[in-house]
């Protein structure tokens, strides 16, 4: 399941074909290779990511356990110049998947993309710098490894809001409600927020399914 939504977005009138190709977020599903056994997978490679336009250097890869469903960790970013692109991957249970585009100047500033990762399906987001992350648990007991290209750098810490409603994101909320940390209670909305990144000429489009 992949969704898009958020503010109306003026794309550049370039043949939307020719523009997924160029999509700064990107969802990836490396392949698996079934027996009896069960199955093998390569889950990255610098020449299978860049042949799927991800031509970044990872530096170190992150580890996060979630107990319960409904919990969100997000919208994260870092600033210049320790900002980080980030492959996430659910290694069990199962997440929503979130990026939202915070460069400025972006014609797409706003908008997110979304997309489920799980154990199950083995997809993989890929969250450029320029966007806010977040991601929201859909079951317990979920477990999420993702790359980052930089070190993890405490005065480049940031984020927005994430019931932010200019951003409008529909969260998958149990009844219960989200589970939050202290910090990200109280990031601030989107309207407040002066941006270090700049927009690259490629627009946010929906996402297509790459393996």
């Amino acid at each position: 399941m992949t969704q898009s939504g958020a503010r109306t977005a003026v794309v550049p009138s370039v043949a939307v074909a020719s523009l997924l190709n160029d999509n700064p977020v990107r969802l990836l599903t490396p392949r698996r290779f079934g027996d009896a056994r069960g199955w093998f997978s390569e889950t990255y490679t610098e020449a299978w990511a860049a042949a799927n336009g991800v031509d970044v250097r990872f530096v170190q890869d992150n580890h996060s356990y979630s107990a319960e469903a409904g919990v969100i960790r997000g919208l994260h970013f870092q600033r210049p110049p320790h900002a980080q692109a980030k492959l996430v991957r659910c290694v069990r249970g199962s997440i929503m998947d979130y990026a939202v585009d915070v460069r400025a100047g972006s014609p797409t500033w706003g908008r997110w993309v979304s997309a489920e990762l799980s154990a199950e399906n083995g997809r993989q987001l890929f969250v450029p710098v320029g966007f806010a992350h977040a991601f929201c648990t859909l079951t317990p007991d979920v477990e999420v490894i993702y790359k980052v290209s930089d070190v993890y750098a405490p005065d480049c810490d940031g984020g927005v809001a994430w019931d932010d409603p200019d951003i409008g994101i529909d969260w998958p909320l149990p009844p219960t409600g989200p589970v939050l940390s202290d910090k990200d209670r109280v990031l601030p909305r989107l309207k407040d927020f002066d941006s270090p990144f700049q927009y690259d000429g490629r627009p946010l489009l929906p996402l297509e399914v790459a393996s």
